[in-house]
């Protein structure tokens, strides 16, 4: 018997498009696993599910935006109609903007409650809206996997990322809830988890770390000097523990936060 064999399963991966995504999409389509992108971006979907197709594995591309419940819910009836089932969700997408965030020389009177909401609307409610509408096959199997992506901001607050912080807290809080109702309501094969990444580089928070001429700033060098290993994560470093909440290695698991951060959390003085 292989806990970790995860070959064949439906896996839907929300802001798939993007740099971490994209690790994930390619990592379980090796695995023979039939991979939906789920992304609005349709540039990057459509290439993704065409680099994955070319290497004979099982792709498909769907546009979709996390916080309209009508494109949702037609992913869902496509990816019914394809598949059948679905039997793992992770809730991938999210991000940051520069206005829910407040700089060194600015205050919390300066916050901009648009963005503010804005990313609470995108990292919360764009979890919660894509589980309610793809967990339903999963309640009615009463068996599935659902992967939350909380964040170190959630554990820790950090200076600056104020919106996103709360957001990803709120992530986590709903992960356990939800952990707990779909147990008792559904039965102990329909699991709900979360990973807290620590910090890794990616697109929305490159101008934070990387200055223009590629040098780190001085947040990146003070959030290497309190990482243990001494370094970002590289995007790889999350597939191991995507695939066992994804797999029955993982079948007591349920309502927990992974942390994923070289130590980030565990460093003090």
């Amino acid at each position: 018997m292989n806990l970790f064999d995860i070959k064949d399963k439906v896996i839907l991966i929300t802001g798939a498009a993007g740099i971490l995504g994209t690790k994930m999409v390619e990592y379980f389509a090796e695995q023979g696993c039939r991979v939906v992108i789920l992304d609005r971006n349709e540039l990057a979907g459509k290439e993704l599910e065409s680099s994955i197709i070319a290497k004979k594995q099982e792709a498909l591309f769907l546009y979709t935006d996390v916080l309209n419940r009508e494109i949702l819910e037609s992913n869902y009836t496509e990816i019914i109609a394809r598949y059948g089932t679905i039997d793992v969700l992770i809730n991938a997408a999210g991000g940051n903007t520069e206005g829910a965030t407040i700089a060194p020389d600015k205050t919390l009177f300066d916050l901009n409650m648009d963005a503010f909401k804005f990313v609470v609307d995108l990292n919360l409610f764009g979890t919660v809206l894509p589980t309610i509408v793809f967990s339903k096959k999963m309640a009615e199997n009463k068996r599935g996997s659902i992967i939350n992506i909380s964040s170190e901001s959630a554990i820790r607050p950090l200076t600056r990322v104020v919106g996103y912080g709360a957001a990803k807290a709120a992530v986590t809080n709903f992960t356990k809830y939800l952990a707990c109702e779909f147990a008792i309501k559904y039965g102990p094969m329909l699991r709900v988890n979360a990973i807290a990444p620590g910090f890794f580089i990616t697109e929305q928070n490159r101008t934070l770390l990387v200055n223009t001429d590629g040098t780190f700033t001085d947040r990146a060098k003070s959030i290497i000097s309190h990482t243990p290993f001494g370094r970002f994560g590289n995007p790889e470093e999350l597939l191991g523990t995507l695939h066992w909440l994804s797999s029955d290695a993982s079948a007591f698991v349920n309502g927990t936060v992974t942390v994923i951060d070289g130590g980030f959390d565990a460093f003090s003085i």
